[in-house]
């Protein structure tokens, strides 16, 4: 059984050294780049749909609201880059992508991290915790077999829905 927010902390982690091989100039950029968004599409996609609405209270709506809104603004800029050949766009893909790095760092460090994740270690079991992280996990691998980039475009007019 996985804690989901050490599932989703490990996941930040994963993510953060994407952008540093990407910034580094090293390896295959396009493969990279690719990896980077599908793991940056179905991490979104995992906690829209099960983490947030299973982590909703009333001390966390606040922070999901604004969570669901920052994966909007992060889905935008992930969409204009998956649209970008890296090596022709060169200066504008590097600007955007430094774009993409400073909010998904923002979103995944100083706000989940720093204040949900800290609330939710309070409010809820490990049972509870554990429970979630399998779910999560399960979706998160499917989606990573079905290249969820691809997605990204048609998820850009408004942020995700919570329950009401």
């Amino acid at each position: 059984m996985v804690n989901v927010l050490d599932l989703l902390q490990s996941q930040h982690s994963e993510v953060d050294q994407l952008f540093a091989q990407l910034e580094a100039g090293t390896g295959d950029k396009v493969a990279a780049f690719r990896e980077l968004a599908d793991k940056l599409a179905a991490h979104a996609t995992v906690e829209e749909k099960i983490f947030y609405p299973g982590v909703l209270q009333a001390r966390t709506v606040d922070m999901l609201h604004e969570a669901v809104e920052e994966h909007l603004a992060i889905k935008r800029v992930l969409a204009d880059l998956i649209e970008m050949d890296p090596d022709v766009d060169q200066d504008e893909f590097a600007a955007k992508l430094t774009v993409l790095k400073e909010e998904v760092s923002h979103h995944a460090h100083e706000e989940e991290e720093s204040k949900l994740f800290p609330v939710l270690r309070k409010a809820m079991s490990n049972d509870e915790l554990a429970a979630l992280g399998n779910e999560v996990l399960a979706m998160f691998e499917d989606l990573m077999e079905q290249a969820p980039r691809r997605n990204v475009s048609s998820e850009t007019d408004h942020a995700a829905s919570l329950p009401a």
